[in-house]
């Protein structure tokens, strides 16, 4: 074929794409009654072009100018993103059932074996019920005691003035903690690859997963694991346990099984996360700092040890990681939605199919519910009752109601776990290094990737 050729054959082609848009435009103005604020969008990329390299910033961006509720387009699909507590309240909590779907994502059934994990789901519910006799499954505190010596002796780098990456030991408590409930074993870190080796990456997980779960099979054959103990059970013991007795049909089946498995890794990455950042806004605040040390020392008195009777003393530990929690969510954008019917949302005419992302970076960081949003405050939390568990639209780092993160229970009983180690780093670790490093006029160096906060307060 020669160049003219393929050259007119290319200008067909972008003159017949361009009066598809065209007549697609006037059809969507002549059947929707009142859409949400439009941007302007391109052939073909639709508003693509207009995203950012951090897509929650952009995104809080232009709700500024196109408002709370603005319908952008990813190609073709419609995007609808939210970006207040009160139209969020009303997508996921008055019109819940209808925006309770997932958009289909190459990426999820690659991945997650079909999008049979919770998140991707559409019979959450009943797994869930199945799923009850999970509850009792938590990691013992002899389990954990290697853990806590992890901690011990990284306090013996004070005395060299050491760096200590607070991020790898979060981390490393993290994925061990969940490790022990989960699989019965201990940390195991795999690299995943890009979106174009995906294949590859989800051959390579379902390898480990599978050769856990052989594992847990000949264990239960010979007789080595009592699954009916509470001690010696794992979330992959329970599950293999509702497979064998078939209560739920054909959902929990061994690709079930193996996307719950990712999801409970996925759940604590969040946790890593947010105390990652809580330590970090911590010693980037020594007035917070100080407060924290003297709250602990009060309910811990002259003990080495933190129990969790402790924790229920100290509100303004728990004021600390919701403020943490509220400028930093772990997840920025929630997991998209779909709408599963034509709707009207305050006022707006939705339509069936539309993807819906709800911006919690966003809302958390909105001044109409918050006093000064861009400053680390944990006082406010003090008075006021606001709290993370989907019921306070205002903060939503793990979602809410019917599709807000399903190990909600768990992650905060998780969190507050990782607040026990942050109370004890405070009591015993943190403090000697801190008043060395003033003492000798060097501050803390806290290294974050993207300080956005500071960045926000410059501008």
């Amino acid at each position: 074929m020669t160049p003219r050729k393929l050259a007119f054959i290319h200008t067909i082609f972008l003159l017949c794409c361009s009066l598809m848009f065209i007549i697609k435009q006037y059809s969507n103005a002549a059947t929707t009654k009142n859409s949400p604020s439009a941007l302007p969008r391109l052939p073909l990329v639709g508003n693509l072009h207009q995203l950012g390299l951090f897509l929650h910033r952009t995104l809080q961006t232009l709700a500024k100018k196109y408002g709370p509720l603005m319908l952008l387009h990813f190609g073709e699909v419609a995007v609808l993103v939210v970006s207040s507590a009160d139209a969020a309240r009303e997508l996921m909590k008055t019109h819940d059932l209808v925006f309770s779907d997932r958009p289909h994502l190459k990426m999820n059934d690659v991945l997650m074996y079909g999008s049979k994990d919770l998140a991707c789901s559409m019979h959450v519910r009943r797994i869930l019920e199945a799923s009850t006799e999970f509850e009792c499954v938590t990691p013992s505190q002899h389990q954990n005691g290697s853990i806590l010596s992890r901690f011990e002796r990284r306090k013996q780098c004070c005395s060299d003035l050491l760096h200590v990456n607070l991020t790898d030991m979060f981390a490393a408590l993290t994925n061990d903690v969940t490790c022990r409930v989960a699989l019965g074993r201990r940390y195991w870190t795999m690299y995943l690859g890009l979106y174009e080796r995906a294949q590859r990456v989800a051959k390579h997980l379902d390898q480990f997963i599978e050769e856990v779960i052989q594992e847990h099979v000949r264990n239960r054959r010979d007789g080595d694991v009592d699954v009916d103990s509470e001690e010696q059970s794992d979330f992959v013991d329970v599950f293999l346990s509702i497979e064998k007795s078939n209560t739920t049909g054909s959902l929990i089946n061994r690709n079930a099984i193996k996307g719950l498995m990712l999801d409970m890794f996925v759940a604590g990455s969040d946790i890593t996360t947010a105390m990652d950042w809580t330590m970090s806004e911590v010693l980037k605040h020594p007035t917070v700092m100080h407060k924290l040390q003297e709250e602990v020392r009060s309910v811990v008195g002259n003990r080495t040890q933190v129990t969790e009777d402790d924790l229920g003393q100290m509100n303004y530990l728990k004021a600390v990681i919701k403020e943490s929690l509220r400028l930093h969510p772990s997840i920025p954008l929630m997991v998209p939605r779909k709408c599963m019917e034509d709707i009207k949302v305050k006022d707006y005419d939705i339509a069936v199919g539309t993807v819906v992302l709800v911006n919690a970076w966003a809302i958390a960081r909105d001044p109409s519910p918050w006093d000064q949003p861009l400053l680390f405050k944990p006082e406010r939390f003090l008075r006021s009752s606001i709290d993370f568990k989907g019921h306070d639209f205002e903060l939503i780092p793990f979602g809410a109601r019917r599709r807000g993160c399903l190990e909600l229970t768990n992650k905060v009983s998780g969190l507050f776990e990782r607040a026990h180690r942050v109370a004890k780093l405070l009591n015993q670790f943190i403090n000697e290094v801190i008043e060395e490093h003033f003492r000798n006029g060097r501050g803390v160096d806290v290294d974050v990737d993207v300080d956005v906060d500071s960045e926000e307060q410059n501008e």
